[in-house]
């Protein structure tokens, strides 16, 4: 038996590839020969095999060996309108959009699934396929430092605008829900962006600090750019962080320094280690201010915000040179360089040494779009899986009717439900904030949960997407599916704007700087989506469940204070866990009591709570936490000689 394959760029006159809905290219995957009477295709239909198959086998001039046996074709998952088929997202709207908003919603989010469809989907795979590529010299020898994209990634770009991915949240012209509108939109478009979502993070996110600075007349042209809808005028922003000595550790990282210009500008000197989407029009970063004497302030206190375009009205970079493109497992599509700045001008526009206190608007933005990935990604993959199930057949059946496999699929959805459950929390309360109709407790709130989602969502992702990898067998391993490259790109988002570890001790400091009260709030608004369900017979085991975690979680607090401060440290992963693990049941439970509840509603409710929902009680309880803390003090981690440098 002889096996081939046709590329999914190549087709014939008699025979073109199918076109698969979603992000897979068009692929022709297994063909197999049976008799020389013809091939018998196995697709679904069981269609006999004529000229068209013979004619495909004679483009391919390949030798055949004809053996009397079933011709195999392994069916291609097509899906349809993203929005349309999403019945979780279009019944949360439902409930809690206003009618009038709900109908400009649902006819912009229809019309926009449709695009998807039809125009961006095909691009993401292009951008995919024709990754930047650095050019750092001209033929003449010059040094020009392009960061060459390919056009479908500019057309993104264009889009982007278009739609108004970052500019609905700033027109408000649903008041606050506009965030929550904004968010869908992203949330629909980002697995088939080609990674242009990461530049709109960024973008979104220095956005959100130039407003939240007044927009001083400065930075009113930047903002309105920023939040255009005109392709022409649209800018996309970077956000330079990352040094060499530093990742999330800005404080002690940071080396760039800004030395005072007498027209009051600045100019910056240093190196960028970890620069995504390079191409930008402008970024903001950090810097360190040098006096008269030349010397600066070291920590947090001596970093400054700063803004800067990143090319001149000629086009030419603004005295920054890129030192090359980093080779990165995933996000290919995005050009991530380190750069030179070698007297960059730049704007000064935090209190000089208030840099981290500026720019936490925008890491909180940068990372609720890293929530809408990590959501995003999860739905893409179960809704390929689960159109998958319904086509392929195995060991006699098709996979949707085996029973171990559809538990797979239940246990993913489960997953992704409440992810998505606890990011359009985030966004409902970020949208009053924004408007200035949320209560101090939604303020509180917001802040625990933002990074809570950011750490826990990120790893949900990474375990889903793989797990659904695994469901299509050995074609989930195949690059030209499309399969593999959505994994890899998922697999950033534990490490992208805080690491699990970094955020999780993170929520510690917000518990420790509201002096308890984030906990309170927390605690009642849990109580309070408990109590809708109050009488629900079928959601009354998950209420109990969910009450038991939570006073769990009381107990642990109460005794924290005779713990040492690395037992909490060595807590801290499990007590954000439980953080989401508690709220996000809470809000599955709320979604599953209103009266036209679906039963896939309800089960996804019953079917969280039967997690452990407060890990970091059973830990303590165990006494773990203590143990764990001799063990390192014993070396466990480092027994036996040490790596050679240079090795992990």
């Amino acid at each position: 038996m002889f096996t081939c394959r046709l590329p999914w760029w190549r087709s014939s006159a008699a025979c073109k590839p199918w076109q698969l809905g979603g992000f897979l290219p068009r692929v022709w995957e297994i063909c197999q020969v049976q008799s020389p009477k013809g091939i018998s295709a196995a697709v679904g239909h069981g269609q006999q095999a004529g000229t068209q198959e013979k004619q495909v086998l004679e483009d391919l001039e390949m030798p055949l060996v004809r053996r009397e046996t079933e011709t195999l074709f392994q069916e291609q998952p097509v899906t349809g309108n993203q929005y349309l088929e999403d019945a979780l997202l279009r019944s949360y709207l439902k409930t809690h959009l206003p009618p009038k908003v709900l109908e400009e919603v649902n006819q912009d989010l229809e019309r926009f699934g449709n695009r998807l469809l039809t125009k961006i989907q095909p691009l993401g795979w292009e951008c995919e396929l024709n990754p930047p590529v650095f050019r750092q010299y001209d033929a003449w020898g010059q040094r020009v430092d392009h960061i060459l994209t390919c056009p479908a990634w500019r057309r993104m770009k264009e889009i982007a605008a278009e739609e108004g991915l970052i500019a609905e949240a700033y027109e408000r012209r649903h008041s606050n829900w506009s965030r929550l509108h904004q968010a869908v939109k992203l949330y629909l478009f980002s697995s088939c962006s080609g990674g242009f979502n990461c530049p709109l993070a960024m973008t979104d996110g220095a956005a959100k600090v130039i407003e939240s600075l007044g927009i001083p007349g400065s930075l009113k042209n930047a903002f309105e750019h920023l939040t255009s809808r005109d392709p022409k005028k649209f800018w996309t922003s970077g956000q330079w962080m990352t040094e060499r000595r530093g990742g999330s550790d800005v404080a002690n990282g940071t080396e760039t320094v800004a030395r005072k210009q007498p027209d009051g500008s600045y100019r910056l000197y240093g190196f960028k280690w970890f620069t995504s989407a390079a191409d930008s029009d402008v970024t903001l970063t950090l810097a360190r201010v040098a006096d008269a004497e030349g010397q600066v302030k070291q920590g947090s206190s001596g970093l400054s915000l700063f803004f800067l375009k990143v090319r001149d009205e000629e086009g030419k970079l603004n005295s920054i040179q890129v030192q090359r493109l980093k080779n990165k497992l995933g996000t290919r599509q995005m050009a991530t360089a380190e750069l030179w700045l070698e007297g960059a001008q730049a704007e000064l526009i935090s209190a000089e040494g208030r840099g981290v206190a500026s720019i936490s608007n925008m890491l909180n933005i940068s990372r609720i779009h890293n929530v809408i990935g990590a959501v995003a990604s999860m739905r893409r993959m179960i809704s390929l899986s689960r159109e998958y199930a319904r086509r392929r057949v195995a060991f006699g059946k098709l996979l949707k009717d085996h029973p171990l496999h559809m538990q797979t699929l239940a246990r993913m959805e489960v997953q992704t439900r409440g992810a998505f459950l606890l990011l359009m929390e985030i966004v409902r309360l970020l949208g009053l904030v924004e408007t200035n109709k949320a209560s101090e407790g939604h303020q509180l709130l917001l802040r625990l949960l933002i990074p809570v989602a950011k750490l826990y969502t990120g790893k949900q992702a990474s375990a889903v997407v793989v797990e659904a990898m695994e469901s299509f067998g050995g074609q989930g391993y195949m690059e030209d599916t499309g399969l593999p490259g959505i994994v890899r790109d998922t697999l950033v988002l534990s490490i992208w704007e805080g690491t699990t570890n970094i955020l999780s001790l993170d929520v510690l400091r917000s518990l420790t700087k509201s002096q308890g009260q984030v906990l309170a709030v927390f605690s009642s608004t849990v109580q309070k989506k408990l109590e809708l369900a109050s009488g629900t017979g079928k959601l009354d085991p998950a209420v109990k469940q969910t009450r038991d975690a939570l006073g769990g979680l009381t107990r642990f607090l109460q005794a924290a204070g005779s713990r040492q401060a690395v037992t909490m440290e060595l807590a801290a992963r499990d007590f954000s866990y439980t953080l989401a693990r508690i709220y996000a049941g809470a809000l599955l439970i709320e979604h599953a009591a209103r009266p036209d509840a679906s039963s896939a509603d309800v089960s996804a409710a019953q079917r969280w709570c039967n997690q452990e929902l407060c890990p970091v009680a059973t830990e303590s309880r165990n006494g773990s936490y203590e143990a764990e803390a001799a063990l390192l003090d014993q070396g466990l981690v480092y027994e036996g000689s040490p790596a050679p440098p240079g090795r992990l």
